[in-house]
């Protein structure tokens, strides 16, 4: 078999005919060559879809499996069962808050005294309620908000028992040799707060 090949130099007008003599045996290497090439290229696109078990493929750790929602909605339902009965008895032990007031969390009971520094408007002897509670807690459940409970959930009420000031506090900047020396006084004012019931909804929804 004989091929004619017409060649052509870079950046010039000249054109060179070149005859390419192939034998037999050179064709049947070159298709021998393509087909064993298109197996291998097969053989990787098969054995890309295969994963090697390593620690990132199958995790030392358990599957972790989602329960049912069947199952939990009956759990849930069970669970608010036995906290409205404990509820409506009134076995449910003594009740503890967290409540955010004044820029800060506070675990509070009943007949707790909190010290704030701030002021409130209101005045001493006014009873007030605290209305941003995160969690309410007894003996055998704890309510948790997301991130507050409801208003109509949990009532805690307190009563501004004193309004008075901090012990002074020096901030003293001296500077040797420079004849620099500042004082200030630092006095903030204070809050006394007596928390008088936590109460909670006789019925969970």
């Amino acid at each position: 078999m004989t091929w004619l090949i017409l060649i052509k130099l870079p950046d010039t007008d000249k054109c060179y005919c070149l005859f390419l003599i192939l034998s037999p045996l050179f064709l049947l290497a070159s298709l021998l060559w393509s087909t064993v090439r298109s197996k291998r290229s097969q053989s990787t696109s098969l054995q890309q879809g295969i994963i090697a078990k390593t620690s990132l493929s199958s995790p030392p750790w358990p599957e972790v499996r989602l329960p049912d929602p069947l199952e939990e909605a009956k759990y849930h339902a069970e669970v608010v069962q036995k906290v409205n009965e404990m509820i409506t008895t009134g076995q449910y032990g003594r009740l503890f808050a967290v409540v955010h007031f004044a820029s800060k969390q506070w675990k509070v009971t009943s007949e707790d005294l909190i010290l704030m520094e701030n002021v409130l408007p209101a005045e001493c002897g006014d009873r007030i309620r605290l209305e941003k509670v995160l969690l309410v807690g007894a003996d055998d459940f704890t309510l948790i908000g997301k991130p507050l409970l409801g208003k109509d959930l949990v009532r805690v009420e307190a009563t501004v028992i004193e309004k008075t000031e901090s012990w002074p506090r020096i901030n003293m900047k001296f500077w040797k040799r420079h004849n620099y020396q500042r004082k200030k006084i630092i006095v903030q004012p204070q809050t006394v707060l007596r928390i008088n019931t936590i109460e909670i909804a006789p019925c969970l929804s």
